[in-house]
């Protein structure tokens, strides 16, 4: 690049080389969103039961099964439209202004029109613009909305300044090295766009469904050979085995568990937790790992004064000259921070009026201020202790030095402070600066663990700095660079801290714990969380996070803290307790029917209810269950795991003991010489009925009268008895 930089032919030619200083995004067309919804394996057998149904000429059982597909689909893409675009959100960030040099002359374009090889100039306050390799010039940028580090990060010649980094102090020239989706920032845009976590309950309805689906053919196949032996019409088998077979297929399951997703996520709306996508109020039960950002989530995203260490004169000369060399309207983080802690602990700092002020210059590496008295002319320098006690008369400097270090490693920034008069260069004191932890952190750290769920912090700053939080607020203090992981010296299910991680660190985090078998949470408020908020099942946002996080969570909080986590998780608990429920007593009623009536035939020798009837019982009890979505439940002390195998084997034998009820019924019918007419009456009402008992008897993990059905499960029930009755 020249001196006169680039000239706008050459950046034309270079934004059809590199394309334009955007994120590269992906759509997708609102009507291809809700037509996937219909390309999934659950959809594809009810659309397959659809055909067969048609075939067969059952179109009343056809318009029930259409109705169930197409209204499961509507309330499942309503809910993810709510979610924000978090692509279209990072492309409107990187849309800001810089200041090129083209032709020889200076002036201002929009960022989307830089390429690399131009040559920009950022001040303080800027946000830059793309990936820049500074030529001339210090300055200080916080990127810690790109890699959690907590405090701004020095920056000089040869140093790479990135793309959405903000100018906290100085300026720079530099020649850009990265545009768009090549810069850290455009990276990071690319993970969220690629991110995402398989659907869990897809996997379970799948897995439940294959179960019954197998039991069913099982029988049909059974009962095609014994009536081709017996001689029987297929014309009446194999509507009945048709039948059998739609009522194994949970249609109403999809819905049942979204009603119960829609209800819950409500119930969150109304607690300050607005949920995003669906699924993860029910992988929030599941959850037992939760990723925990640091840097505004676990702290407070704001430098705070430790406590302090005086050698000359007393806390309040430390802290009364070291706020003479602060000032407010720099809006520097460590000159609010000793502002703020001077004016909370009441110090005596008498109005003097200053000389002369010098910010804080990376060159010397301090803050200066030049005041009057009546004792004369004194120099307050404040900054690196290294070189504020070289500058003074000590004789312990090497044990200055040393707590310094000591204090480093502990997590703590510290600042030396100093005066110098005609008579006298001394050094009063270090102070410690850290980003404290919020109020609220420890307190929801063990209210986690009493629920099972073991928390992690992924922080951008040192091991030393998470350790310290960590033990600070609970976690634990076993820190582990990401390079020990990556490198295999350490694992990290056994960290409790990983520290020193960049935006690719936090989505390989969430992917390796989600590989190890993990149903796993993340929270943030930064852009460098994105990505492993929408790969986590669950993904939370905090209240005081940006747009990109909240557009890439599926959870987003609405109030301060972290407390209405919990809230999310027992909700979520709460929520698959009766998806459990409902599960339960759909496997149990399916095996029911298809043993009983498949043996009943075999004994009999005709049908003891009609496919019509089965198609009412589905009506009669199905969508009364979906009730059971509004149950008066309560949430388990630890993770909750679907284990669809042991769900099947104690349903089944749970069944097996009802299916001997109902031949106990069919005796009784037999006995007293009903025609087969009220047989087929008799058997469906008896279906209608322990189907009502067995919600009740499998809704409470106790006794079943600990507690009370919920008022709309009551009324259901209620009304289904009296209308199947009269």
């Amino acid at each position: 690049t020249s001196a006169n930089g680039i000239t706008d032919e050459e950046a034309a030619k270079r934004i059809k080389e590199y394309g334009p200083n955007v994120i590269n995004e992906k759509k997708v067309n609102p009507l291809v969103k809700f037509a996937m919804k219909f390309w999934a394996p659950v959809p594809w057998m009810l659309e397959i039961t659809v055909v067969l149904t048609y075939f067969f000429g059952k179109y009343l059982d056809m318009y029930i099964i259409l109705f169930l597909l197409v209204f499961n689909a509507i309330v499942s893409y309503l809910q993810e439209m709510k979610a924000q675009d978090a692509i279209e959100v990072l492309k409107k960030r990187i849309t800001v202004s810089a200041r090129v040099l083209r032709n020889g002359n200076w002036k201002t374009v929009d960022a989307s029109a830089l390429v690399p090889g131009d040559i920009v100039h950022m001040r303080m306050g800027d946000i830059v613009p793309a990936d820049v390799k500074i030529m001339d010039g210090e300055c200080q940028a916080d990127q810690s909305m790109l890699t959690g580090e907590s405090m701004p990060v020095k920056k000089v010649k040869e140093n790479v300044l990135y793309s959405s980094s903000v100018m906290k102090r100085g300026e720079a020239t530099g020649v850009v090295a990265a545009t768009g989706s090549s810069t850290i920032f455009g990276k990071t845009a690319q993970l969220v766009n690629v991110a995402g976590a398989k659907s869990h309950l897809e996997t379970l309805i799948l897995d439940i469904v294959k179960y019954l689906v197998i039991m069913d053919l099982s029988l049909i196949v059974v009962l095609l050979i014994y009536s081709i032996y017996r001689g029987i019409s297929l014309t009446d088998v194999i509507p009945f085995s048709l039948v059998v077979l739609i009522a194994s297929v949970p249609v109403a399951l999809p819905a049942t568990f979204t009603m119960a997703m829609a209800i819950g996520a409500l119930d969150l709306s109304h607690k300050g937790v607005l949920v995003t996508r669906l699924t993860s109020v029910e992988d929030a039960a599941s959850m037992d790992t939760l990723c925990l950002d640091k840097t505004g989530t676990i702290t407070e995203n704001r430098l705070s004064v430790s406590d302090t260490v005086v050698y000359s004169g007393t806390v309040n000369d430390l802290m009364y000259y070291a706020t003479i060399a602060s000032d407010a309207s720099t809006m520097d983080s460590i000159d609010l921070a000793i502002i703020d802690y001077t004016r909370k602990n009441g110090f005596n700092i008498p109005n003097i009026t200053r000389k002369e002020f010098v910010p804080f210059d990376p060159a010397i590496k301090r803050t200066e201020a030049k005041i009057e008295t009546d004792s004369g002319e004194f120099l307050i320098m404040k900054g690196a202790p290294q070189i504020i006690v070289g500058m003074c008369d000590v004789e312990n400097k090497g044990e200055i030095l040393d707590r310094v270090k000591e204090l480093a490693g502990k997590g703590f920034r510290t600042l030396g402070v100093s005066v110098i008069g005609e008579n006298q260069r001394r050094f009063l004191g270090l102070i410690p600066l850290y980003d404290p932890p919020r109020k609220d952190s420890a307190k929801f750290i063990s209210e986690l663990k009493e629920m099972g769920i073991r928390p992690k912090m992924i922080t951008g700053d040192s091991s030393a700095i998470g350790s310290e939080i960590g033990r600070e607020v609970g976690i634990g203090d076993h820190s582990c660079s990401v390079n020990d992981i990556r490198s295999g010296k350490e694992q990290i299910e056994n960290c409790d801290v990983v520290a020193e991680v960049y935006p690719e660190d936090k989505f390989n985090i969430v992917k390796e714990l989600q590989g190890k078998g993990h149903i796993t949470g993340m929270t943030g408020d930064g852009v460098n969380d994105a990505p492993a908020l929408k790969q986590a099942e669950v993904g939370i946002a905090v209240s005081n996070a940006s747009d990109v996080p909240k557009a890439s969570a599926s959870i987003v909080l609405t109030h301060e803290g972290l407390e209405d986590i919990v809230a999310a998780v027992v909700d979520g608990r709460k929520i698959f307790h009766r998806m459990l429920t409902y599960t339960l007593n759909k496997i149990i009623k399916t095996v029911q029917v298809a043993i009983f009536l498949t043996l009943s035939f075999f004994i009999v020798g005709f049908f003891v209810t009609t496919p019509f009837d089965i198609i009412l019982l589905l009506f009669a009890n199905d969508f009364v269950t979906m009730s059971i979505s509004t149950d008066n439940v309560s949430s388990s002390k630890k993770p909750e795991k679907w284990n669809v195998r042991s769900l099947v084997g104690s349903s089944a034998s749970l069944a097996l003991m009802i299916v001997v009820e109902s031949f106990f019924v069919l005796w009784t019918g037999l006995i007293f010489h009903l025609t087969h007419p009220q047989i087929q009456t008799y058997i469906f009402l008896m279906l209608v009925f322990s189907g009502q008992f067995t919600v009740y008897m499998v809704r409470e993990r106790r006794h079943f009268w600990k507690s009370r059905p919920s008022k709309y499960l009551l009324t259901a029930s209620i009304l289904d008895i009296i209308v199947v009755s009269l």
